[in-house]
């Protein structure tokens, strides 16, 4: 990375990892965090630049009464159809990668972390950033976390990791893995706050 520069940092991990008090530590930590999640959601929402192009594409009964997507459908006809999920993201992939990087450019910071959920299944995401980290844990905390804060079947659950890149295929992309299991939330920020102060160190 060249001189003065801001370090882009990818920051992945499956559902239930962990990934978005990660994410929230290192926003505490100083660095501007962009949720790739977050804003394709606010896309989807009444007036999103993404409702009317979702309309066209998939009709309006993916809309629901509040303007927004009917995300629980979405995700019900994008696990079942290949298709229909290679059309959404055909969508909503060119609108977040500008006002991902409309925010990067603006953004004040000693690093900017891109909260990508689907970061290694983008195929596109490694080559935009200078690091890839990872937060990692077992798929059965993955369930039983998930479970607990949504209260989805075991089943739906399943159905979304097995959606997912696998653990090994994330890790092997990784350039830092963040273990984020059967530790307090005390270690965790211990733990990602030495990976912090070593990165932010070692681009100066």
């Amino acid at each position: 990375m060249a001189a003065n520069t801001v370090l882009r940092i990818g920051l992945t991990g499956g559902i239930g990892s962990g990934k978005s008090t990660v994410a929230a530590l290192l926003a505490a930590f100083g660095a501007v965090v962009i949720d790739t999640d977050l804003i394709a959601r606010q896309l989807t929402a009444p007036g999103g630049g993404a409702i009317d192009a979702v309309r066209s594409a998939f009709g309006a009964d993916f809309i629901d009464a509040n303007g927004a997507l009917d995300r629980a459908q979405m995700r019900a006809l994008a696990f079942s159809d290949a298709g229909a999920k290679r059309r959404l993201e055909a969508i909503l992939h060119p609108l977040i990668g500008l006002e991902t990087e409309r925010q990067a450019g603006v953004a004040e910071a000693p690093a900017i972390v891109f909260d990508v959920p689907l970061l290694v299944e983008s195929g596109r995401w490694t080559a935009l950033v200078d690091r890839v980290w990872v937060v990692d844990c077992l798929e059965s905390t993955q369930r039983a976390r998930v479970m607990t804060r949504s209260g989805w079947s075991e089943a739906a659950v399943a159905a979304v990791i097995g959606h997912q890149a696998t653990r090994a295929s994330r890790r092997r992309s990784a350039d830092a893995v963040i273990y984020n299991d059967e530790i307090s939330v005390l270690e965790l920020e211990r733990e990602v706050r030495e990976l912090w102060d070593e990165s932010i160190a070692l681009a100066r």
